[in-house]
């Protein structure tokens, strides 16, 4: 049976990881855990009451968070003519359209977000399969499928995040680095619970955010107190 190691257990000594806690207590507990030696990313996990198998309850967007993920963002442009120019411009690594396809049916994926233009959606398409299973289909929902290139991929630079429910209803997000600091966390957790909270689908009934947790990448997970979440983005507001 797997055992967690003895740096994760001297972290975890003493906690009760089955409590729930108040949303500024779950992240602090959260980073205070981090015992890697690199610069974990910090991660929520949020089940929604919806049933993601039925279309009207899907819920999927994106949000730019005000203190970014912490990290570089390669961000791939699918786009012709002037469209190009601009894209370089904001700052995509890499732009192209019949060429850029090809790449990727080469096996070249050395990107971590995609932006197309609209009028090359037919061309993306023949790299679906490639591009779908690893999240980095262009989509109009979240903003990557666009004639304003330049803001797509300057929001994608700057830490923009898509969601999406997985077959379970449950959105998992990343919300930043450890050395952020529980306050810049706090802040992107705030503006990730509000535009997960915009998306509520009018089909989903009772309750919408059902569970939530916090925890790093190498971290233990801490449970949050749901009654006090609209008390922590009324207080965020505030």
């Amino acid at each position: 049976m797997p055992t967690h190691g003895k740096k994760y257990r001297g972290k975890v000594e003493g906690i009760d990881l089955s409590q729930r806690f108040s949303v500024e207590d779950a992240v602090s507990k959260s980073l205070a855990a981090s015992y890697a030696k690199f610069d974990e990313t910090v991660d929520v996990a949020l089940k929604l009451g919806v049933d993601p198998k039925y279309s009207d309850q899907m819920v999927r967007g994106a949000v730019s968070l005000p203190h970014g993920l912490g990290k570089t963002v390669r961000v791939a442009v699918f786009c012709k003519g002037d469209k190009q120019a601009e894209a370089k411009a904001a700052g995509a690594d890499a732009v192209g359209a019949e060429d850029l396809v090809d790449q990727v049916k080469g096996g070249w994926l050395d990107f971590d977000a995609a932006v197309a233009t609209p009028d090359v959606m037919a061309l993306v398409g023949q790299i679906g399969r490639v591009l779908g299973p690893r999240g980095l289909m262009p989509n109009a929902k979240t903003g990557t499928v666009t004639f304003d290139v330049a803001n797509a991929v300057k929001e994608l630079k700057a830490g923009r995040v898509d969601f999406k429910v997985d077959k379970a209803g449950v959105l998992h997000a990343p919300l930043g680095k450890v050395s952020f600091g529980p306050e810049k966390i706090q802040d992107n957790l705030k503006a990730l619970l509000d535009a997960v909270n915009r998306l509520k689908p009018s089909a989903a009934k009772g309750q919408y955010m059902v569970s939530m947790a916090v925890s790093t990448t190498m971290g233990p997970g801490f449970k949050v107190d749901m009654a006090q979440v609209k008390k922590f983005l009324e207080g965020a507001a505030s």
